[in-house]
């Protein structure tokens, strides 16, 4: 990259002087700077303050060392100001949905499987599919209805509910790009047993997904089969497609509150590391989809990258004190886009940040979610811990989440090898972890999903792909942060 390739430090103050420059006039691409140009590596958000109850981790942050398993004490799990109430299932993908329907009956979905049908041993003893799950206890979850259509059984990542509406919707998809069977459940009538009301074609291929506020929309990427499809689903028996894109590789997509920005996880079609613009956040105006105009044009807005960034997962919109941001997270470690050249254990993990975009040309980092196991030290040290070497998991992230958009003072990450991790926001620019439960079986933990909330009972749902679905409490006042 020209920055770092230049030594002569007034040069290279001019180019960033130039380059910030040209940011500001053209308002497509903000970069952040300080980052990308020497700045010192994000430091680990400060660990948790344990109260009564625990069990907590050893020295390092987020990390189950293999002298742990050898000795017996990983089998006991950790915690720190939150305690498991109940387990179901034996294995889980990356999505995990709650609902309240309008009889008051209050249910959890979530995929059984990474990628069809990788967990199938494990599917063998609980069932395939979508799980449906009447947690009107949340101590005692109880199995309602597995759904095994074809998008249920292989969603990948594109499994979304629109709360306003009561639909649930995936496509088929894989870790590249599947069909694209686009299936869409009604949920509302009775959230114990989702019907189904349509099945088609119109997303093209599947991977991610994202549902507008209002319910009338839903965006779908393929990722790596380079597809962008933007589709009416007023009538849900019916879902038409209004806008198909090729030659762009998305990740996780979702609106803005009134539909008219799109936060786009961009993964870029330059798989060999971050570039500018390239892996990171881009802002989409798709003004045009949401009024329905006819032959929708989709603008790009910005795009934001990140020196410590791995494999752009989603990004998550929230306001505070009337500004705009999104909670985005980034999948695996570097890793994972260098055809094995780089080693995991050098490989940069990209965690988790927080994004102000209520200037959406000039889209800036606040702050980092991150574990010291995430730094690169602790990952050197941490080879030999089960599961910490693979890639495509370890000591890294996948998908956060905040109970609701407006005001939240409080996240939930999955991070894979390090379990349900815990946020407080209540400082944006000082976030500090205030939470955590880790359950990893021999093989370690392997919590890939997007955490679900039930902000009444204090409780936060979540699963792992090697032991099933998790309901946790949290305790020691740390629910408190869920009151608005």
């Amino acid at each position: 990259m020209l920055l770092t390739a230049t030594r002569t430090p007034a040069v290279r103050q001019l180019l960033v002087a130039l380059l910030a420059t040209v940011c500001v006039l053209t308002g497509v691409v903000a970069t952040d700077l300080g980052s990308a140009e020497g700045a010192s590596f994000p430091s680990a958000t400060p660990k948790a303050r344990c109260g009564p109850g625990a069990l907590p981790e050893g020295p390092v942050q987020g990390r189950v060392p293999a002298a742990d398993h050898e000795s017996g004490r990983a089998a006991r799990g950790y915690r720190c100001n939150a305690r498991v109430l109940a387990r179901s299932g034996s294995s889980g993908g990356f999505k995990v949905l709650r609902y309240t329907d309008p009889r008051g009956r209050r249910c959890v979905f979530y995929d059984s499987t990474r990628t069809f049908p990788s967990d199938v041993f494990q599917q063998l003893e609980t069932g395939f599919g979508v799980i449906a799950v009447d947690v009107g206890d949340p101590s005692r979850p109880r199995v309602t209805a597995t759904l095994t259509t074809p998008a249920m059984l292989s969603p990948h990542e594109s499994l979304l509910l629109n709360h306003r509406r009561g639909l649930m919707a995936a496509v088929v998809g894989n870790a590249f790009a599947g069909p694209g069977i686009l299936e869409i459940y009604d949920v509302r009538t009775d959230c114990r047993r989702p019907r189904l009301l349509s099945s088609t074609s119109q997303a093209v291929l599947g991977h991610e997904s994202g549902w507008t506020v209002d319910g009338r929309t839903l965006y779908v990427a393929s990722s790596g089969g380079q597809t962008f499809v933007a589709l009416d689903v007023s009538d849900p028996r019916a879902p038409r497609r209004l806008f198909a894109q090729r030659g762009v590789n998305y990740h996780g997509l979702r609106p803005s509150d009134d539909g008219r920005l799109l936060y786009v996880a961009h993964i870029g079609n330059d798989l060999s590391g971050a570039t500018l613009p390239g892996e990171g956040l881009r802002i989409l105006d798709v003004s045009e989809i949401q009024d329905r105009r006819p032959d929708p044009g989709v603008r790009v807005v910005s795009d934001l990258t990140w020196r410590e960034g791995s494999i752009p997962q989603v990004a998550q919109p929230f306001t505070r004190d009337g500004r705009d941001y999104v909670l985005q997270v980034d999948e695996f470690s570097t890793a994972g886009l260098n055809n094995g050249s780089i080693r995991p254990e050098d490989a940069t993990v990209g965690a988790a940040r927080i994004i102000d975009v209520t200037d959406p040309h000039r889209p800036r980092v606040v702050s980092h979610l991150r574990l010291g196991v995430h730094q690169p030290l602790a990952r050197k040290a941490s080879i030999g811990d089960p599961g910490a070497s693979t890639p495509l998991g370890g000591y890294t992230a996948h998908y956060c989440s905040v109970p609701y958009r407006e005001e939240p003072r409080i996240a939930a990450c999955s991070m894979i090898g390090s379990g349900l991790r815990v946020f407080d926001l209540r400082d944006l620019e000082r976030p500090r972890e205030a939470a955590y439960v880790n359950e990893p079986t021999s093989d370690g933990a392997a919590a890939f999903s997007q955490p679900a909330w039930d902000v009444a009972r204090r409780v936060v749902y979540y699963s792992d792909a090697n032991s099933g679905l998790y309901a946790v409490r949290l305790t020691n006042g740390v629910g408190r942060l869920l009151q608005r």
